[in-house]
């Protein structure tokens, strides 16, 4: 009756056929792949991309590589996990094989931060766009009708206490928001419109069906491939490699010009960018030949997003400085602003509406097939299990996601949701890592994806060593700052201090059990990616897991399908 107690494989893999009709099963490698790259090129590039810039700067494209490292290395713990367990849920339903039933909760609880609360994000954001286009083509909403309420008040409280603030177009029109809104019973009223009805429309599609959505996501991949292409391409053409080299305030010229501390500020930016290759996991259920295409899916979408980010991140900041990115919400068309290129600045506008509803469509269908797992374990109610007789769809599951999304719009802003949902799914990819390595070996099979095994006895300490002799290199100050746990970047410092003892920690059992290296190194990378939260993002984290805990306990614990030792299909650990 522990709250460990773990499902095999074997349970797990006829979860969809224990429960009767299961889901649609049409999506194809390429489709796969596509939905992949819908979710992972969309607000990451045409949103974050641009706070990511202003942050870090030029050197920003090392924290691209260093994210796109440690999400290939957790791809390919994905992918081993998918081969073994084919079915919906995606990092939930690899924990409780793995870590058993309470740890597999709070990543299906964790996971609710990077589908619902990420696609907030998607929604805000899809709006800016949306409206820019909008005013391109001489049609004007309301400024109180095109942003959040948080997002107006909290400029206009910083904005009366420094009449000296500089704003930018996009603050302005915030500001304007909230001076001109009509007051109801003493209450400004200020909504995001257009963020709430693309969550109605897209509800809708996932409602009705995969292939529905199949199809509509696989045409706006094609176009936004093509238009990121020609932004690429042409803002090439306006690139100053000074901009490259950027002065600082203390006037030093330097490709990272506030540090690699400043790089590592804009992980939560950054790595939203890559959080969507998950999403293709949770499709496994409606993949024709899952085993085969998952892992492929996952790998090609990754490598093909890597070096798209790479090359958007190189043009943005050698045709502006990168100051100039500083509460930008539309990175892509800034530059063509900057340089008076009125086309440009029209198609990214269209590309990028294109682009965020691809994003919402894969994140607003992964939601639910979590739940729907969950609910199949016990650890939610049988209702969110319910499946449409008609679409193949989880229908129950499905309109609630859309709530969720939907009613927040009203109460929350983008800063706020883009970390938190960043954090909620470094957990997540840090827990699918470790469970690779507590899973046993198996045969290889003809026509299955095989985590290649590397032994880490005396690699995994070879790379930490030169780690460190790059670290003294490079930033001889480092450890001694990572002893310092005060002032502005203590919750880094920190961070970091508990990071190596981790780390040697696994070096030492990696040493003693011979791990496999691939998951050892994603679990290491992203556990360093970890060191980049800030204070807040740990606060509201810990906050949203006491919530989820308290779930578990009132209702998941009594209720799971575990809690019944005479189940035919359990596997509980030996007492």
């Amino acid at each position: 009756m522990s709250i460990f107690r773990t499902k095999s494989i074997a349970s797990l893999q006829g979860d969809d056929s224990a429960h009767g009709k299961g889901l649609h099963r049409v999506l194809t490698m390429r489709d796969l792949t596509f939905f992949g790259i819908a979710a992972i090129i969309g607000a990451g590039s045409f949103s974050s991309l641009g706070e990511a810039c202003y942050r870090g700067g030029p050197g920003v494209v090392y924290l691209f590589i260093i994210c796109g490292i440690a999400c290939a290395f957790t791809a390919f713990c994905y992918a081993e996990f998918a081969t073994r367990i084919p079915v919906a849920g995606s990092a939930y339903t690899y924990a409780y094989a793995s870590f058993g039933e309470l740890l597999a909760w709070i990543i299906g609880w964790a996971l609710i931060m990077e589908y619902s609360i990420g696609n907030i994000y998607v929604a805000f954001s899809w709006s800016d766009y949306f409206t820019g286009f909008l005013h391109k083509i001489n049609i004007h909403i309301p400024a109180y009708f095109t942003c959040s309420y948080k997002e107006a008040k909290d400029l206009a409280t910083a904005f009366a206490g420094d009449g000296t603030m500089k704003l930018n177009t996009t603050q302005k029109e915030v500001l304007q928001a909230w001076n001109t809104a009509p007051l109801l019973a003493g209450v400004k009223m200020i909504a995001d419109i257009p963020a709430f009805c693309i969550n109605i429309f897209i509800t809708y599609l996932v409602y009705k069906g995969v292939k529905e959505s199949k199809n509509f996501s696989n045409v706006m991949v094609i176009l936004k491939l093509a238009v990121v292409l020609l932004v690429i391409i042409v803002g090439a053409t306006y690139i100053n490699p000074e901009n490259w080299m950027p002065a600082n305030d203390a006037g030093v010229h330097s490709f990272m010009p506030n540090g690699f501390g400043g790089v590592m500020m804009a992980v939560s930016g950054v790595f939203f960018a890559y959080i969507g290759f998950d999403a293709v996991s949770v499709l496994a259920e409606e993949s024709k030949n899952p085993q085969r295409d998952l892992p492929r899916g996952m790998i090609y979408s990754l490598v093909i997003c890597t070096v798209v980010y790479i090359l958007l991140a190189l043009v943005l900041t050698g045709v502006v400085n990168y100051r100039e990115f500083e509460g930008v919400g539309d990175p892509l068309a800034k530059i063509f602003e900057v340089k008076n290129v009125g086309w440009m600045q029209m198609l990214v506008s269209i590309c990028a509406v294109v682009a965020m509803t691809s994003v919402l469509l894969v994140f607003q269908m992964g939601q639910p097939r979590i739940w729907m797992s969950m609910s199949r374990d016990g650890l939610l109610p049988h209702v969110f299990q319910k499946i449409h007789g008609k679409n193949q769809t989880p229908s129950f599951s499905t309109i609630v996601t859309g709530a969720i999304v939907g009613i927040p719009l009203f109460f929350v802003d983008k800063t706020f949701v883009l970390d938190f949902t960043s954090i909620g799914t470094l957990f997540a990819f840090v827990l699918v890592c470790g469970g690779v390595l507590l899973l046993p070996p198996r045969p290889k099979e003809k026509g299955k994806f095989h985590l290649p095994f590397i032994p880490s006895r005396i690699i995994f300490p070879a790379i930490l060593a030169i780690a460190v002799a790059v670290l003294l290199w490079k930033a001889p100050s480092y450890f001694s700052d990572v002893l310092v746990w005060n002032g502005e970047h203590a919750c880094y410092n920190l961070s970091s201090f508990i990071l190596w003892i981790v780390l040697i920690a696994l070096m030492i059992a990696g040493f003693f059990k011979n791990f496999s290296l691939i998951p050892l190194l994603g679990l290491s990378t992203c556990l360093y990616l970890l060191t980049g939260m800030t204070p807040n993002n740990w606060l509201w984290f810990g906050i949203w897991f006491g919530i989820g805990l308290a779930v578990y306990f009132a209702y998941g614990y009594h209720h799971s399908r575990l809690h019944n030792r005479h189940h035919p299909i359990l596997h509980l650990p030996k007492d």
